[in-house]
């Protein structure tokens, strides 16, 4: 796990510019992971633990919700939707009780931000979850946990004890008036649960499959009533940005895209890890900082916000890493996963071990989706074994197209996003399996996850 250095101010920097790791880097949410027993509530107090709490519950409501909507916080779990003003759309003085779910479902292939997060430093989202939960009036709060993750778990219910104990939840918080109880629900496994309303569905303990829309979460959301559901990593924010202000906060990133962020480097580089720096930093900044690839290889193509955004390539490397410049680009941002892959890896194999995952996870309920994912896995490895024909292209491109926007989820979209792209981008690799009879890239170091060590030369 790599973070980055002490803080050493604020910056936007200019694509491909000089600007010094220390200034270009703004590690806040991971500013004491490397620190002994970070995730205990006495270290996190001696870093400002609960003050952003402290100052958010001497404020009204509408104020904390107006004050987060100011700061141009933007969700970080994929769709970049303001923050605040998904907490503005909770109705008020509807006499039902309001939610908060937290969506710690991350499964997304290539993104490892919000588990490390949780690990490390649990209380900054129970902190997070004390200031939304005053802002939308809710007295009751669920953090849906990949149920994988057994250490996180723990760990993170180690951190809802601390917090029970000494005041930070429970009742009359702080003095507030507000009475606060915080779930933590670990989830079975399921990709399609990471997808807001099929979340809702499994917390109430029916089968995890996504809800027709409206009625929005806000109005009928967990148990029908106003829910919001964020991502970790954006109510994680919420706490520094109450602290050191909303000015402090739009001091880093891009105008449209303020605040810092988790960069997840993973693949073919030299040192992956964390990188925490302001949005709209660029994957060329973060390669030198972090070592660039492996030895005596070069980039041939990468994902933005893990596998189910538009893959780019080594043309891309000076495109800003915020919502608006990766969009310009043909890509979306994401969950900020930047999965590198170097010119041994064959396109063809990488697109299909990913159509392979979509298939498998999807939860059926759509027939685009069901079935399409399904075709496209045997189209795509009959390519990949050199038995596909040159109308399978056009095939696979059509099956991707009748998917894309016509599922009844962003499944389906994220299963579509890398078959447009590989085509965009490299149908010539595609054409040389199928003229070719068979892949003419090594299978044995071709993809990331059939290296060893030794052939990544990292320590994994």
């Amino acid at each position: 796990m790599t973070v980055a250095p002490e803080y050493g101010g604020t910056s936007r920097p200019e694509a491909g510019g000089e600007t010094s790791p220390e200034k270009i880097l703004a590690p806040v949410l991971s500013a004491f992971w490397d620190q002994p027993e970070s995730w205990t509530l006495e270290t996190y107090l001696r870093h400002e633990g609960y003050a952003g709490a402290r100052k958010a519950l001497a404020m009204a409501p509408d104020d904390v919700i107006a004050y987060v909507k100011d700061s141009g916080l933007r969700g970080r779990g994929g769709a970049g939707f303001p923050t605040g003003m998904k907490w503005q759309f909770i109705p008020q003085g509807d006499g039902k009780p309001h939610y908060l779910v937290v969506n710690a479902d991350e499964s997304e292939p290539g993104t490892c931000k919000d588990i490390p997060l949780l690990f490390a430093n649990p209380h900054v989202l129970i902190e997070g979850i004390v200031i939304a939960c005053h802002a939308i009036r809710s007295n009751l709060a669920f953090i849906y946990l990949r149920g994988e993750v057994v250490p996180v778990l723990r760990r993170l219910h180690e951190a809802v004890r601390e917090a029970y104990a000494a005041g930070y939840l429970g009742k009359n918080i702080l003095g507030s008036g507000l009475d606060l109880d915080v779930v933590v629900h670990a989830g079975a496994g399921a990709y399609i649960c990471g997808e807001e309303t099929a979340l809702l569905d499994s917390l109430e303990g029916r089968r995890g499959q996504p809800r027709l829309r409206p009625p929005f979460p806000a109005v009928a959301g967990l148990y029908a009533c106003p829910t919001v559901v964020n991502n970790v990593e954006s109510i994680a924010s919420v706490p520094a940005l109450m602290n050191k202000g909303k000015d402090w906060f739009r001091s880093m990133g891009s105008e449209k895209s303020p605040g810092f962020t988790l960069y997840s480097l993973s693949g073919h580089v030299a040192n992956p890890g964390q990188y925490e720096g302001p949005l709209g930093i660029t994957l060329r900044q973060l390669l030198d900082m972090s070592g660039g690839m492996r030895p005596g290889h070069r980039l041939k193509f990468w994902t933005p916000g893990g596998s189910s955004t538009p893959l780019l390539t080594d043309a891309h490397l000076d495109v800003p890493l915020d919502y608006e410049g990766v969009g310009a680009a043909g890509s979306m941002l994401g969950t900020k996963a930047l999965q590198c892959f170097d010119e041994t890896t064959c396109v063809v194999r990488a697109v299909t071990r990913w159509t392979e995952f979509y298939a498998h996870e999807s939860c059926g309920k759509c027939t685009p989706c069901r079935e399409g994912t399904y075709w496209l896995v045997q189209l795509l490895r009959d390519i990949e074994a050199g038995k596909g024909r040159m109308d399978d292209l056009d095939k696979i491109d059509d099956i991707a197209d009748n998917i894309n926007g016509k599922s009844f989820c962003a499944l389906g979209d994220g299963a579509a996003s890398p078959i447009f792209s590989s085509l965009q981008y490299f149908r010539e690799e595609y054409e040389r399996h199928i003229t070719g009879k068979g892949c003419p890239f090594d299978p044995a170091k071709s993809t990331v996850w059939a290296d060893n060590d030794a052939h990544l030369g990292v320590n994994a």
